[in-house]
């Protein structure tokens, strides 16, 4: 709530919100880098989460993503 109030604030005074400037910030990333850049900074980060992340993380992520997927299918079939 009180970051709303703050973004609200912040655009009364012509200033961007923090949605705003990750929003732009992200255009301008993606304007500046190609593909293989992308590629690099997401292997590091899956070998991040590998290193700080036991089996059970995995497990317990891919089942949350199997359900997911599941009720996305079941809710588009009825």
């Amino acid at each position: 709530m009180a970051d709303n109030q703050n973004n609200n604030q912040n655009n009364s005074n012509n200033k961007m919100s923090y949605e705003e400037a990750g929003r732009k910030g992200g255009e301008k990333t993606a304007q500046n880098h190609d593909k293989e850049f992308f590629q690099e900074i997401g292997e590091k980060g899956g070998k991040a989460t590998a290193q700080n992340h036991d089996k059970e993380f995995y497990q317990e992520i891919g089942e949350k993503g199997g359900k997911a997927n599941r009720e996305n299918r079941e809710n588009n079939n009825s």
